[in-house]
């Protein structure tokens, strides 16, 4: 990894990039672009350090602890209710993730014979995780184009947001508000800095040594699910968790989003405009397949279409969920399956990975 991240002994060019980073993200939000904390930031310091790549410095500690609170906010939604409902539509949920993962490897299939670079980066890069997390697994993946892979990642986030909502609006979904069972998943908006003690301090310990102790052991995405899950633990056992403020939301965003934008190095691509091109091909087909999945599962579960979209939209959690609160989606449905296609990529696709390319290198090895 490029030693702009891994360096932690320069204080000035940390706060130069802290600068730089909320730059981007007070811009975004001027603008009223979305997520502008995450984008923003990542945006802003992508630019930066590729003109001037030596003033940037970005520690891993500060990209893990946006990772902890990401984790925690995660941990919050997974009460006992909706792990209920999970496990109640669980058949329908794997079928979805599933199939969705299929015609995601079918696509970076075709885009790595056209593109010539490596199936398992151009996989890595059409698998619907949300962004932070594909890249954390990217990163723990060995002969994997780190560049490419957060190129399509972005960009069909970008995609995701920009063209979802426009379905969801459009007339091929008729009145999305009519929908009246909405249960806020993101409690943050009522959240208080007096509200977060005393019941804080044990989750932020909990969730610290869990990421920790997830590190060491090579859990995936350690400082992300570990956090998730122990939050889950500790809430079932009758703890709450209090919901963070919005300014702590942020901060976990620019810390990633800064994380992200130092990875992105144009200048490792080949082939740029040919990479940026199959990207956004992919992107737009990786969306039409999931209307498509969307179309099925309406039909399966008698869920209304936007719900459908949202549930099986390749964009984060977070992202989807926002969306849906707008349009007045059923939130526990689209929270519960992007939570499981969130748990099931993370649990799955590694062992996957493993399994499918070691029989490949081992069957290749002899020819050497």
């Amino acid at each position: 990894m490029a030693t702009t991240l891994t360096s932690t002994r320069n204080p000035v060019k940390i706060a130069f990039t802290l600068l730089c980073a909320l730059a981007g993200g007070a811009l975004f939000m001027l603008l009223h672009l979305p997520i502008p904390w995450l984008l923003g930031p990542m945006i802003a310091t992508l630019v930066g350090s590729n003109i001037g790549k030596k003033y940037y410095v970005w520690p891993n500690s500060l990209r893990n602890t946006g990772m902890i609170i990401v984790g925690y906010t995660i941990g919050l939604s997974l009460t006992a209710s909706a792990l209920r409902e999970m496990a109640r539509q669980l058949p329908s949920m794997l079928l979805m993730n599933v199939l969705l993962l299929l015609f995601c490897a079918g696509i970076a299939l075709v885009v790595s014979k056209i593109s010539g670079i490596n199936y398992k980066t151009i996989l890595l890069g059409s698998i619907p995780g949300g962004l932070t997390q594909m890249l954390i697994l990217a990163e723990e993946t060995e002969d994997i184009n780190l560049t490419v892979v957060t190129v399509i990642q972005v960009i069909r986030l970008m995609m995701i947001i920009v063209c979802v909502p426009l379905l969801i609006f459009s007339p091929v979904f008729g009145n999305s508000s009519g929908m009246t069972d909405v249960t806020p998943l993101l409690t943050g908006t009522a959240a208080t800095w007096t509200g977060l003690f005393p019941n804080m301090i044990l989750f932020a310990i909990a969730c610290t040594i869990c990421g920790i102790l997830g590190q060491k052991i090579k859990f995936p995405t350690a400082y992300l699910l570990g956090p998730a899950i122990i939050t889950a633990i500790i809430q079932i056992s009758g703890i709450h968790g209090p919901a963070l403020p919005f300014s702590i939301i942020n901060a976990a965003q620019l810390m990633i989003g800064v994380f992200v934008g130092l990875l992105l190095d144009p200048r490792k691509l080949s082939n740029k405009l040919q990479t940026i091109s199959l990207a956004i091909g992919s992107g737009i087909v990786l969306i039409a397949g999931s209307y498509g999945l969307s179309l099925l599962f309406s039909y399966i579960v008698a869920v209304s279409g936007s719900t459908a979209l949202l549930s099986l939209a390749p964009g984060g959690m977070d992202q989807m969920s926002l969306i849906a609160h707008e349009v007045h989606a059923d939130l526990s449905t689209v929270a519960g399956y992007q939570l499981f296609r969130t748990f099931f990529i993370f649990f799955a696709v590694p062992p996957l990975f493993k399994m499918i390319f070691g029989i490949k290198k081992t069957q290749t090895s002899p020819s050497r």
